[in-house]
């Protein structure tokens, strides 16, 4: 596993890595809420998704420091050796506006074990303007296939 990583702005934003600040609550209820690619997932997959991934909370403070509430979020899911795919980025709408999403994403891509790699991918709908300061592309050549599925029930135990 990685180090502890963590980026502060003067404003008193912070972005860390610990598992043990992430908000479940503020995570799951964005992405099954309000976004549009993981509407209506569960909260156990969110849960489990955390586990099995490199995360990045963002806060309105430092949480080391005290009382801190999380305002966006990323996450990414990688071998840390060849690819890794960003995904379940966000801000909460009232903190758009600052260049937070802007300076998470740089954050994430800053990370030092997403250094190296041959491949990061990610899919958006409406930020390919974010994306492309960043040096992503969309992939014309029709090497990449995906099989999409929707959010499955849980199975019945």
């Amino acid at each position: 596993m990685s180090a502890r990583f963590v980026r502060r702005r003067e404003d008193g934003f912070t972005i860390r890595t610990e598992a043990r600040f992430l908000d479940l609550n503020v995570i799951h209820g964005y992405l099954s809420k309000d976004s549009y690619w993981a509407r209506g997932v569960p909260r156990d997959v969110v849960r489990r998704s955390l586990v099995a991934s490199l995360c990045f909370g963002l806060y309105d403070a430092d949480p080391l420091a005290g009382a801190a509430s999380q305002v966006g979020f990323a996450r990414v899911v990688t071998d840390r050796a060849t690819f890794a795919w960003l995904c379940d980025v966000f801000v909460l709408p009232e903190h758009r506006g600052k260049g937070l999403g802007e300076w998470l994403v740089g954050s994430v891509l800053e990370h030092p074990d997403l250094q190296g790699l041959r491949n990061i991918v990610l899919a958006t709908r409406d930020a390919h303007e974010l994306y492309k300061r960043f040096r992503f592309r969309p992939v014309p050549d029709g090497r990449f296939l995906a099989i999409r599925r929707p959010y499955l029930k849980p199975k019945k135990q």
